[in-house]
């Protein structure tokens, strides 16, 4: 089994960060948001990754390489332009060949990972699988309806949602996608959309079964996203100090200062992130806060608004 990473997009709504990298290399708890979807390929047992990239594919080649420092062989895939998540599983097709596949989004985050639907897929072999999480306002998503346990039918955004179970951007499917990707035609906003895709299956007698994830999921797609992000992730660490702090500072609470790092007559209450090589001197860093690496933090004050 193989895996999809959709690293395409333009991530407008997330302007002005997306005007200097890609919405997929923006950090979260300081590691670029991809790298958590690539850890959760490789704990699900996948070691080899097509990664679907197109307007920034270099800046996040340059960020991902070869795929070495998480144990995987990754292979990228251009997109001419973001014509959809179900375009993106067209192009892919002499990656994927026939074998069943796994297709994550470069910009979700899932606390559960993935290790759980694909071993649901890998069991069950419907002819695909979708991730469901329950969300306030399914009119921003794409939306399932759930029927006897299986899903009888997607709608793409819908302003009246037949639920709030959303589409959480992670799938499994079998080669019969591939059909039902090629028998659909570009949506309002001229795009291939992966609801599309599921619902012809869904037409064509296929079996669709839903996975309802049962912690939290994350979709990146607005600035305030990222914020909510860094403070969910930032509230799983466990504290490490790889770096050096003098004897006049005060570390309280998880925090994992990186190598390199220098915290000098400072307070560092976490959860918290000092970046390797940052330093920190006579400031007081609060928590749910991330230095970045190589930044300097110096007489200021770093505190969480409620």
């Amino acid at each position: 089994m193989k895996a999809l990473i959709l690293c395409g997009g333009t991530g407008t709504r997330l302007r002005p960060l997306t005007f200097s990298l890609p919405k997929q290399l923006i950090p979260v708890a300081n590691k670029p948001v991809v790298f958590y979807a690539l850890e959760a390929v490789r704990a699900a047992g996948i070691g080899e990754v097509g990664v679907v990239v197109s307007d920034a594919g270099d800046a996040v080649r340059a960020a991902i390489g070869d795929g070495g420092r998480w144990g995987l062989r990754v292979a990228y895939i251009p997109q001419d332009a973001p014509r959809g998540l179900a375009h993106a599983v067209q192009v892919a097709r002499p990656f994927l060949g026939d074998e069943p596949f796994l297709m994550v989004l470069g910009d979700n985050l899932i606390g559960e990972g993935v290790a759980g639907c694909v071993e649901r897929f890998r069991s069950r072999r419907p002819d695909a699988l979708v991730c469901l999480a329950e969300v306030d306002d399914p009119r921003r998503y794409g939306v399932a309806e759930l029927r006897d346990g299986r899903v009888a039918r997607v709608v793409e955004k819908p302003q009246s949602p037949p639920g709030n179970l959303a589409l959480a951007g992670v799938y499994c499917f079998d080669r019969a996608v591939f059909e039902a990707v090629d028998a659909i035609a570009p949506s309002r906003r001229g795009e291939l959309e992966i609801t599309d895709a599921i619902q012809r299956l869904l037409e064509d007698g296929r079996t669709v079964e839903p996975y309802r994830l049962s912690g939290w999921w994350l979709d990146i797609g607005r600035p305030e996203d990222v914020l909510a992000a860094n403070r969910q992730v930032l509230g799983t660490l466990e504290g490490a100090v790889a770096g050096e702090v003098d004897g006049a500072s005060r570390i309280t609470g998880p925090v994992v200062i990186e190598a390199g790092a220098w915290v000098n007559r400072s307070v560092v209450r976490g959860p918290a992130v000092i970046g390797a090589g940052a330093t920190v001197v006579n400031a007081y860093v609060g928590p749910y806060t991330s230095i970045g690496p190589g930044a300097t933090a110096r007489a200021c004050s770093s505190r969480l608004r409620q």
